[in-house]
């Protein structure tokens, strides 16, 4: 259950600002309003505050999931387990505008919320005929129908834009390229990303000719080196989801992509998919040691679920480090998840918006 703050908190043990900053061993203090107060050794702190953490404990910033879908999970759950932040890229509006974090104080023990809403598509093209029959899909028909429903979403508040370009097995109808084009246009020009699900090269190279910012997976079928290059060179950012894929079945070759990707300096974040198989609210030490081995190893994994993840397009209110003077978003574990990665699965306590959640 979340808890005010009061005075504020002291926690001490292994300290990780993130980024690229060393651990150290020393205390976080966090005042009354959920600002971090003091980072640093333990000197002499106050005496009067609860103390958390101890020896063997971490300290650091929470984890962001720049891909879940709420829908078919438990927003309620995530803050607990260890997410400060989610992005969901793919709900019935009203369900999403629910779920989004706006102005004035957060509800309850929620994370940070952003969100999409319906994901544009073809007329009966991706996921409107599978698990997205009943309101997670917009169909866009045209270049002129497309900026008019992009400007719908801005009117209501999305945080991002998501497009579908997924012809399945079953071969479902994609957007063309102008009505692609015609979508990142209306985004760009209300000030929000597009963000696509592009499996294929195919799809992926379409998704690039339409000016996309961000693919929400990584492809699956393996990429050609040129095609890879050219990812990097329009610094798209690609989100992870590799253990989901790893679970359907198709993950060595999405684990490839994410490695060549990484070598030619795409931006990688952290996502699981909620919703798919394999996945449960909360951060997911597989997802985090599969991005360990695509070449980032654990540290630059633990990077890409926090600063990385907390830049994702539509994530406004994170920053995935710990700053003297700046919100708290942070993690109280019980070893450090560098060396224990399931440390993740059972955070001692989680500080977020002024509300302390102890577990």
């Amino acid at each position: 259950m979340a808890q005010d703050l009061g005075r504020g908190v002291l926690l001490r043990g292994t300290v990780w600002p993130g980024g690229t900053a060393e651990a150290f061993e020393g205390v976080v203090v966090v005042d009354g309003s959920g600002d971090v107060a003091y980072l640093g050794p333990d000197a002499a702190m106050p005496d009067d505050l609860p103390v958390l953490g101890g020896a063997g404990a971490w300290i650091g910033p929470g984890v962001v999931d720049a891909h879940v879908h709420l829908a078919f999970g438990s927003v309620d759950a995530c803050l607990p387990a260890g997410l400060v932040g989610v992005r969901d890229l793919g709900a019935p509006s009203a369900a999403a505008l629910d779920w989004r974090t706006g102005p004035g104080a957060p509800v309850g023990a929620r994370p940070f919320v952003a969100v999409a809403g319906p994901i544009l598509t073809a007329a009966g093209g991706y996921p409107s005929r599978t698990w997205g029959a009943d309101g997670f899909a917009s169909f866009v028909s045209s270049p002129d129908n497309a900026r008019d429903t992009v400007r719908r979403l801005c009117a209501d508040g999305v945080d991002v834009v998501k497009i579908a370009l997924e012809p399945g097995a079953d071969a479902w109808p994609v957007p063309p390229p102008d009505v692609v084009r015609a979508v990142v246009d209306a985004a760009h020009d209300a000030g929000l990303a597009v963000v696509a699900h592009a499996l294929s090269a195919e799809m992926v190279r379409r998704a690039l000719d339409g000016g996309v910012d961000e693919l929400a997976h990584t492809p699956t079928e393996l990429l050609p080196e040129d095609l890879v290059d050219r990812i990097a060179a329009a610094g798209v950012s690609v989100v992870s989801t590799l253990q989901t894929f790893f679970c359907n079945g198709v993950g060595p070759h999405a684990a490839a992509n994410a490695e060549a990707l990484h070598r030619v300096g795409v931006t990688l974040r952290y996502g699981t998919d909620l919703g798919n198989a394999g996945t449960v609210p909360g951060v997911d030490p597989r997802e985090l040691d599969r991005l360990a081995d695509a070449g980032l190893g654990r540290h630059g994994a633990l990077r890409a679920a926090t600063e990385s993840s907390a830049r994702a397009p539509g994530m406004r209110g994170r920053s995935g480090r710990l700053h003297v003077g700046e919100p708290a978003a942070l993690v109280v574990l019980s070893a450090d998840p560098i060396a224990e990665p399931e440390a993740w699965r059972a955070p001692l306590a989680v500080l977020a918006d002024g509300r302390l959640i102890t577990n």
